[in-house]
């Protein structure tokens, strides 16, 4: 792994083929690299998307992201090998029906073993602060199910969201009074941020099995 001193990840072209989970003739599933935007911005220059023709795998057009991870988020990222699977996988995570699961790692430990987040995110503003998410009844409803793995000073999550508002795996851990290690939003902020994409199941079409890929933790991660 090859990260730069803002915590940006840089690696040679062959490896983003090397981190294909799965893929068929409509969809590929990558295993994202934590300090990796998906797509360029602002502060995000370097992506994912200077990189896609590394994944054609033969096909003469690049894939395309069918939804996004945070930067400092790692695992699995699901992407459409030509334009109609974009549009199939975009309805399917519009619609609530590709599974997906997070690991993280948080600060202290929920005092049950299980339970559910049910908490609508608004996005607020402040000159100060920038943009960020916050549990408000006026905004979206938002859901994610979690349980605790490996309870400690520090404790392993795994959370199943069954919306998928913007940071709101980030939100409802630190709803639980257990912020995701290292997150520089919700969290303390210090070291890098612990969340890892897991597993994604996507069930691209009725008449064949869903694809399920699951994402090894990252080298970075504490064993």
């Amino acid at each position: 792994m090859s990260f730069d001193r803002d915590g940006r990840y840089r690696a040679p072209v062959n490896d983003y083929a090397r981190r294909i989970l799965t893929i068929d003739a409509h969809v590929l599933i990558l295993d994202k690299p934590a300090g990796l935007a998906v797509h360029p911005g602002p502060t995000t220059p370097h992506s994912l998307e200077a990189h896609l023709i590394a994944l054609r795998e033969g096909f003469v057009r690049s894939p395309q992201p069918a939804h996004r991870l945070d930067r400092d988020t790692s695992g699995c990222l699901v992407l459409a090998r030509h334009p109609k699977a974009l549009k199939r996988l975009t309805a399917l995570f519009a619609e609530g029906c590709i599974g997906k699961t997070y690991w993280a790692i948080v600060d202290g430990a929920p005092a049950d073993d299980a339970g559910e987040v049910d908490a609508p995110l608004l996005k607020v503003s402040t000159a100060a602060d920038g943009w960020r998410m916050v549990v408000d009844p006026r905004g979206k409803a938002a859901t994610t199910r979690w349980q605790v793995l490996e309870r400690g000073a520090r404790s392993l999550i795994a959370f199943t969201p069954a919306t998928g508002r913007t940071h709101q795996v980030r939100v409802h851990a630190a709803s639980l009074g257990t912020p995701i290690a290292g997150d520089p939003v919700y969290g303390t902020g210090v070291g890098p941020m612990l969340l890892h994409a897991r597993r994604v199941v996507v069930p691209y079409a009725a008449d064949r099995p869903a694809l399920d890929a699951t994402a090894p933790l990252p080298e970075h991660w504490p064993g």
